[in-house]
């Protein structure tokens, strides 16, 4: 059995991560999971919040706003829309993630003519930012849902 498998991360602007992991905890729109060596392969989308992945050098995290993350036997890609070393982040980032999820439910709420569905995903959008901030210790202005 494989106690490793290749862990990558790349989002449109750059290459965020590329090692060897043991384990990879992911934030998908259907509940968090987690990806080990020889899993089953899987496609998934991510929703915003914090990917830990467990390898050498202990556990590292990357805060990522959505995407999707291909697991297969060589190992896992991870397609992040937008993605940062947890040591990256700052309340400046923050806010402007927290913002545009914001502007997209405001624009959601105008266009939807009460359908549902748009709202409310953009409201989950906005409620997982705000959850990812808090989670990493960042506080967000908490816009008014």
């Amino acid at each position: 059995m494989a106690d490793t498998m290749q862990f990558d991360l790349v989002s449109p602007e750059r290459r965020v991560a590329s090692y060897k992991a043991t384990a990879v905890r992911i934030p998908g729109a259907e509940g968090e999971l987690t990806a080990m060596p020889l899993h089953a392969p899987l496609i998934t989308t991510l929703r915003p919040g914090v990917l830990h992945v467990e390898g050498e050098k202990g556990t590292e995290e990357y805060i990522v706003t959505g995407g999707f993350a291909q697991i297969g036997a060589e190992g896992i890609s991870v397609l992040a829309e937008e993605s940062y070393h947890r040591d990256e982040m700052s309340q400046e980032i923050l806010d402007r993630m927290i913002d545009a999820a914001a502007e997209r439910q405001r624009k959601a709420v105008e266009a939807s003519h009460n359908d549902p569905g748009p709202v409310d995903d953009a409201a989950k959008l906005l409620s997982d930012m705000v959850a990812m901030g808090n989670h990493i210790g960042l506080s967000s202005k908490q816009p008014s849902l």
